[in-house]
């Protein structure tokens, strides 16, 4: 099953930068990964925010396959314990052609993309800065694979 994760905008912080590449090559050594960025959009001050989810909604289709199982990160999305997303993504493994990952824009999703998902994820309760966002999820990810694979990364 080859992974990908969708997100809107480049991760501007170095720091996460680098540990959202750290976790991308591990990530690598368990499962074909990659990170597609969409382009920031420019000039918004002039779009509402529905302008805007709706202009990032079009970018982020084009790049989700017909056959895809789409995943939104989404605040409002079901909660996993790290050891329930590793179970969940095993599952996931077994019947994905390709699992794609979604982090949207500042604003979310537009309703195109929620109609498009199969499922949507919430990392916490709490809110994270979209930049944050990234690295957690791909350690949560990483500590996923771990988990399946039976090594010592996770402690319960």
């Amino acid at each position: 099953m080859k992974t990908v994760l969708i997100i809107v905008g480049k991760t501007v912080n170095k720091h996460f930068q680098a540990g959202i590449s750290d976790y991308a090559e591990r990530i690598g050594h368990y499962m074909p990964f990659d990170i597609v960025t969409i382009p920031e959009l420019r000039q918004t001050k002039s779009l509402s925010e529905e302008q805007q989810k709706t202009a990032e909604g079009e970018l982020i289709m084009k790049q989700i396959q017909p056959s895809d199982t789409v995943v939104l990160l989404d605040e409002h999305g079901k909660e996993l314990r790290s050891v329930d997303f590793a179970r969940w993504l095993a599952q996931k493994q077994q019947t994905a052609r390709r699992l794609v990952f979604v982090i949207g824009g500042p604003y979310g999703f537009s309703q195109e993309i929620y109609a498009r998902a199969n499922e949507q994820l919430s990392l916490s309760q709490m809110t994270f800065s979209h930049q944050m966002v990234r690295l957690i999820f791909t350690e949560q990810l990483y500590r996923a694979c771990t988990i399946i694979k039976g090594e010592p990364y996770h402690h319960e």
